[in-house]
């Protein structure tokens, strides 16, 4: 934390240096939430950079309360909010249609091997909010009381929806609920 604390100090007084190690110490860990969360390594990559380019935009702007990876997620967390808003809105009104779904770069392909792309498949079919207890809590590295927190709700809300999330995705890992 202190680490991070002088990384800022020193990012917001124009040192690229220090904003190089915070994007290479944490690009990694919010491209996995990322991921976990949309289902697709394209658009979380999109959120990320869009956090780092926030981050480099608006240096000044940046208040911790706590420590510099819980503020990053949080905005990764916004965005994916954001950006599954925007996608739940093109599929209503069907803007989508004719965009090349799997035209892809190679730089931009995130390597995960076959077990991880079932998991991710099946999590992307468990309901939101259930989704968000489970990521955040096994890939955010928060704890049922910080989710709680974030979110305004009892921890028990948050158990529950961690709960019934596991849960749902162990039905769908063993096959007994159609993908």
């Amino acid at each position: 934390m202190l680490e991070d604390q002088w990384l800022l100090m020193r990012f917001k007084r124009g040192s690229d240096e220090a904003f190089s190690r915070i994007y290479a110490k944490y690009r990694a860990f919010l491209l996995r939430l990322a991921v976990a969360m949309l289902h697709d390594p394209q658009s979380a990559e999109d959120v990320v950079h869009d956090v780092f380019l926030h981050l480099v935009q608006f240096p000044q702007r940046i208040a911790l309360g706590g420590s510099l990876k819980a503020f990053l997620r949080t905005c990764v967390l916004n965005g994916v909010r954001s950006r599954m808003r925007r996608e739940k809105v093109r599929s209503h009104v069907q803007l989508n249609e004719g965009l090349a779904g799997d035209a892809r770069r190679p730089d931009q392909w995130v390597v995960f091997d076959e077990e991880s792309q079932r998991v991710l498949a099946a999590l992307a079919q468990v309901p939101v909010e259930q989704r968000e207890a489970v990521v955040l809590r096994l890939h955010g590295d928060m704890t049922f009381r910080q989710i709680a927190a974030m979110y305004g709700v009892p921890i028990a809300t948050v158990q529950s929806r961690y709960r019934y999330g596991l849960d749902k995705l162990r039905s769908i890992m063993n096959g007994k609920v159609s993908p």
